[in-house]
Order: structure tokens, then sequence, then C-alpha cells
């Protein structure tokens, strides 16, 4: 599950830095194959981490095939991860299945009630880089963890609901919310072909701050009106509804929070979406831009429309950024967007 931009949603085979991608195959002795594409047999090694529904694998046991994969900025690739096991291949009584969204991307951030709900899982499955945002105290507490590089979203989510039909209490997390670009949905969808129910597993969302929110919070009040979010990722989107849908909201007053804005791969989605939206609004329109909130290296600054395309070869500009557009009305005061709601209208003050 992904929700990382800003400590907030994105597609997780975009975050991060593209440079440390990996491709891993996993095999699961559940009765699920999960791979990212090649066959695997239960126990394999060569390039590969094994997990026996309950057998921990860490970043560390995470082979690298020692080329980048197709969602890392390497070597492209057109396969295809599968799932395969049925729900009639467990014999166990069902455990339980949370998505769990961790927020911004530090303790503080998360609720109490995604914090309480990591605590009472037995199993901890994620990417990489989200399971280390978890606190000590919670993995140290956990039966097992099972991470892998990014990558792999469809066979690591297939090894969540593996682990829970093969009875353990299980927490599928990501950064952000689970249902703002990110993974619930595609439990949902893994459990359905699987001929499982999501009643089953006593399937649950817990929600998090997503980036929009979470970084509005640090531009000042950019979203207290209409808003709506676009990511520029077309790992499962193509670019050319991309586009349609910039230039649907664009026109219109919405301020706009976009999501995954750059990487190496996309330098023109990058390009073409500031040309769009120039097209629409004036180039003095304020724009927020939010790097890494809530880590170690956040960054925040304000600038206007006309100048946003060049802060794609900067530093601030890449997978862990959520950018937020304001409208018409979008104005900056001591520092701060503010997007007027109103009120101003309707009372004197």
């Amino acid at each position: 599950m992904s929700d990382t931009t800003c400590g907030g949603s994105t597609d997780e085979a975009d975050s991060t830095k593209e440079t440390d991608s990996t491709d891993v195959t996993e095999t699961s002795a559940c009765g699920a194959q999960t791979d990212g594409g090649a066959s695997a047999e239960a126990g394999s090694s060569a390039g590969s981490s094994g997990s026996a529904c309950g057998a921990s694998s860490t970043a560390s046991d995470s082979a690298d095939s020692g080329g980048a994969s197709a969602c890392g900025g390497g070597a492209s690739s057109d396969t295809k991860e599968k799932v395969t096991a049925t729900v009639d291949e467990f014999d166990a009584d069902p455990g339980r299945l949370v998505a769990v969204g961790l927020g911004p991307g530090h303790a503080e951030g998360m609720t109490a009630r995604a914090t309480a709900a990591l605590a009472d899982a037995e199993h901890i499955v994620g990417y990489t880089t989200y399971i280390d945002l978890i606190p000590d105290e919670i993995t140290e507490g956990a039966d097992e963890l099972y991470d892998t590089p990014m990558c792999g979203e469809v066979s690591r989510t297939e090894e969540a609901i593996d682990r829970a039909l093969a009875g353990n209490d299980v927490a599928i997390v990501g950064s952000g919310d689970p249902n703002v670009y990110a993974l619930s949905g595609l439990a949902l969808e893994i459990l359905e072909s699987k001929g499982a129910t999501a009643s089953m597993v006593d399937f649950e969302v817990v929600p998090g701050v997503p980036a929009a929110q979470s970084c509005g919070a640090r531009l000042g009040a950019p979203l207290v009106n209409d808003s709506v979010s676009v990511s520029l990722s077309d790992h499962l989107t193509p670019m050319e509804e991309i586009e349609s849908r910039l230039h649907a909201v664009a026109g219109e007053g919405f301020t706009i929070t976009i999501y995954n804005p750059w990487s190496r791969k996309r330098r023109e989605n990058w390009e073409t979406a500031c040309e769009i939206l120039r097209e629409h609004r004036d180039d003095d329109t304020p724009v927020g831009i939010v790097h890494g909130a809530g880590r170690d290296d956040e960054a925040t600054e304000i600038t206007t429309l006309g100048e946003l395309e060049e802060y794609g070869e900067t530093d601030l500009v890449d997978m862990t950024t959520t950018v937020v557009v304001g409208n018409e009305d979008t104005y900056v005061w001591d520092g701060r967007m503010v997007t007027p709601r109103g009120y101003e209208s309707k009372y004197d003050y």
C-alpha cells in the first residue's frame, strides 16, 4: 500500500528515489505463487525471498537481482504479477486483515487507531520504506514482519491476504491513507479473485492523514474550499488521461493537489502538467511545494505557477513531494497560503 508523497499517498511503484529499486521474486507456501512475472518454486533462493505465509522477510532478506526494475527507472519489463491461490487452498479458520494508514511519516502523525491496530496485529506487511516508519516498539512486538522493496504491490498484497486466510491477524501498511493512491482497493480485488470475501477476514481500513492534508497544513490554509487531487504517475494511468483530467479541473475553481510530481523517467509529465495549469490559471497563482513532510529532509516553499516548472530539476521536487496549486482566490499572507472559504461575502470582519 502506498501513500507517501509528503507522507501521504503515492503510487508506490514510483515512490521514493528511483535509484534504489530492486526486482524481487517472492514465494508464498500458502498456496500462492507471487512473483514479479517469473514462476517461482517454494523455497527458491536465486534472486528471491521466500515466505511460508508466516516466515519473516526483511529488506536484507529481499535479494537484489542486480538490475533496476521497471518501476525503478532501469531496464523496462512487460512482466505481470499473478494471483494464483484460492480460498479453497487454506485449511485454517481465516484471521483478520487490516489496511493501516501511517499518516505523514512520523510516529506523532499516526492516529491512535492506527497505532492500536498495528499493536494488535500478529503480522505486519508492507513496502520496506513504510515498515521503517513504524515505531520500533510496534515492530518489535509483532510476531512477523514481511517487507519488500518497491514494485511488489500485487505480490505483497497477496502475501498479506494469504497470511490472513491462513489464520493470522495481519496489517498491511502504507503511509498516508489506504484509500488515497494506495492498496486497500487492490486488497479487496485480490480477495475477490481468490473466491474469498472481505467479511471472511474481517477486512477493515484504518484511515491515516493523507498527503494533501498533511502538506496543506504546512502551507497555511490552501484547501479550505473545493479541492481535487491529481497524480502525475503514469505507471497505472495513461498520460493522456492525466492530461485530460488536469484540463478539466484546472479550468474550474478548485485548488489542486498534485501527487507523484516528478522523477527522472517523467520529466515530460511534469513539464506538460505545468503547461496545462498555465493555460487555465495566471502565472502569479500561488503554489505551495512540500518535500518529505514529517521526515528528516522536510522542506517547504511557496512560489508561483509561472515559476513552478523550473523546480522540476531541483532537489525540492521528487516522488516524496506534494504540490498544492491555488485557485483564482488564493493569496499569500505572512508566508502562508490562504484560500478564502467565502465567509467574507457573508460577514463583516
